[in-house]
Formats: C-alpha cells, structure tokens, sequence
C-alpha cells in the first residue's frame, strides 16, 4: 500500500497546546493585534476583521484555550481581552537572538553614519 494512504488515515495530532502553536497561525496574530487597546465582542472582531463569525469564533476559542484571551459575558454577549502577560514564554524564548539583532542594528547606525559623513562637504 502506498504511503499516501496510510496518511490519508492517520489523526491529526493537537497544534494548539501552547502560546507558540497558536500564535503561529496569521489570523491568530492578527486578532490578537486587535485585542491589544481594548476588549471587544465577536462582533466587533468580525467586523473589524471582515472574516466569518465562525472563523473568528474558531480562532477565539485556540486563544482562550492556551489563557492568551480572556472571555467575558455580557447578556448575549461575549467579549475577549487579551492577556499580554500569556505571551512571555515568547519573549524569553526570542530574548536569546536579540544579540544578533542588536549588532545588526549597531552595524546598521555605524553604516549610516559613514555615508552622511561622506556626503558633507
């Protein structure tokens, strides 16, 4: 039997256990950006984000279910607050490449700084 039908029959494993697997998907990321002045209802979010009340409704419950949003009722409404705070394991993870992006900006500032220089008379 061909590999492609073993796989076609295979379960998927889970992807959204953690912060990084559910902010690895774009539309994640983006209602997170629009989570991040205010709460704001489903409604809001599908207007705002022009996309399905289902889609958004999806993605809202893989942010709920890793804590990066919070749900809160009101009558027949729900509104979700983003919780920045789930979001550290992120930070702590990429804090270790910021050497290399501090240097890349340094040589970047020392770049800059030469060509002005050239320019002056």
């Amino acid at each position: 039997m061909p590999i492609w039908e073993y796989n076609c029959h295979m379960p998927r494993a889970k992807t959204t256990l953690d912060v990084f697997s559910a902010i690895g998907e774009p539309r994640r990321r983006a209602i997170i950006e629009q989570l991040l002045p205010d709460s704001k209802s489903v409604g809001e979010l599908v207007d705002a984000m022009d996309w399905p009340q289902p889609v958004v409704s999806k993605h809202l419950k893989v942010l709920r279910e890793v804590n990066l949003v919070s749900e809160r009722r009101e009558g027949r409404h729900r509104y979700y607050s983003l919780r920045p705070e789930q979001l550290q394991p992120v930070q702590e993870w990429l804090h270790q490449f910021e050497k290399f992006w501090g240097g890349t900006m340094d040589q970047l500032d020392v770049y800059l700084q030469t060509i002005q220089s050239d320019e002056k008379p």
